[in-house]
């Protein structure tokens, strides 16, 4: 018997026969199915773009805060807290990076755009630290790096350290200055006992010429010299912060004079941010004597990013590792297992017609500061 089928592709007799699967329904039903999985991530990244996205905002705001914080003036900078919120500018450039690479990533162009300006207000505050300005004369780098010092010339190796109480390593701060050849060293927070061993370690083979100042009787500020100063005072700036001992050198055979101050200003500690500010503004007032020229070294608790310490420098003196373009100056804290030095707050204060190089950070057993160390070349 014939078996007749019909255009439906049923078997007559047979019941209705499955349709043969094709190539066309397979690539139909894989297209189908990567619709589906895209969908089924499309949820997934989205949720992955808002967290990147919540996270570049809060990075955002980190950096924009430092940036208004760095912006106020002095008075508002000596608010609670706020003097050590911006000892840490230079650091949040780290968080504003961040927030940029986010918002990239996320696609939150207002945040990038927020992070961007930060950023480029940042870099322009800290690059001139790496962009030397005034370079140290050949002749200054030769002479310093002989093995007896010319103490009648126009160029010295200077250095200034903060002691900590008096508990820095004498015999290293002597071996330091034989090392380096210093013939100006300016120390902070000594004490009698100190002092006591800083004699016996031999530190007047080196710097004969001193003078040690102190206002409660028990932590003090010195000034040493490889010649002799004239004029020495136990205070040069008359500060409530501390007595700041000055002391006047002569370079090129006597022709020039350079007034040396050793200075250490309140520390911007719980209940004395009020005292920290007008502690700088003592040293502000410097900038009025025009009588003189000046090189300030010593422990200031503040960094460039300070405005009372912009008002330290006025139009009329240069921090040194700006001038020189040497990068920041790091000095503290230097005795915290594990956390690297992170504030710029110890400088060598240049007046007009000064050249400084060749800065150097040293780490000295006993100390919560680093010791600076630079080349001076007097005009």
């Amino acid at each position: 018997m014939t078996k007749s089928v019909s255009r439906a592709g049923v078997v007559r007799g047979k019941g209705p026969q499955p349709r043969a699967r094709t190539g066309k329904w397979r690539k139909t039903n894989g297209a189908k199915s990567s619709v589906a999985a895209f969908a089924d991530k499309r949820p997934r990244r989205n949720q992955r773009n808002r967290l990147l996205g919540v996270l570049a905002a809060l990075l955002t705001l980190v950096g924009l805060v430092s940036v208004l914080v760095r912006l106020l003036p002095a008075d508002l900078q000596a608010l609670p807290w706020l003097p050590d919120l911006v000892a840490l500018t230079p650091w949040f450039l780290i968080p504003s990076v961040l927030a940029l690479i986010l918002a990239l990533r996320a696609k939150r162009w207002f945040v990038a755009l927020v992070a961007i300006l930060c950023l480029s207000v940042q870099v322009y505050w800290q690059y001139p630290f790496f962009s030397a300005g005034q370079c140290l004369p050949q002749e200054a780098m030769e002479a310093v790096s002989q093995a007896k010092a010319n103490h009648s010339d126009a160029y010295a190796r200077v250095m200034t350290f903060n002691v900590y109480k008096g508990r820095a390593d004498a015999k290293a701060i002597v071996a330091l200055v034989r090392e380096q050849r210093v013939e100006v060293l300016a120390l902070q927070e000594t004490t009698r006992p100190f002092i006591d061993r800083l004699e016996a370690a031999g530190i007047e083979d080196y710097l004969p010429y001193s003078q040690v100042s102190s206002a409660d009787g028990r932590y003090g500020n010195g000034l040493w010299s490889a010649t002799e100063m004239t004029k020495p005072a136990d205070d040069d700036v008359d500060s409530r912060a501390s007595l700041m001992p000055g002391g006047t050198i002569r370079f090129k055979e006597g022709q020039v004079s350079i007034r040396f101050v050793s200075v250490h200003t309140t520390s911007p500690s719980p209940g004395q941010w009020e005292a920290w500010r007008q502690s700088l503004d003592d040293l502000a007032r410097l900038t009025s004597r025009t009588d003189r020229r000046y090189i300030l070294m010593g422990d200031f608790n503040a960094s460039n990013d300070h405005a009372p310490f912009r008002s330290v420098l006025a139009d009329r003196f240069q921090d040194a590792a700006l001038q020189s373009g040497h990068g920041l100056t790091l000095s503290w804290p230097a005795d915290r297992v594990g956390v690297p030095a992170f504030a710029a707050i110890d400088h060598l204060i240049l007046d007009r017609g000064i050249t400084a190089g060749q800065l150097e950070m040293v780490r000295i057993a006993g100390s919560d500061h680093k010791a600076l160390l630079g080349t001076i070349a007097v005009d």
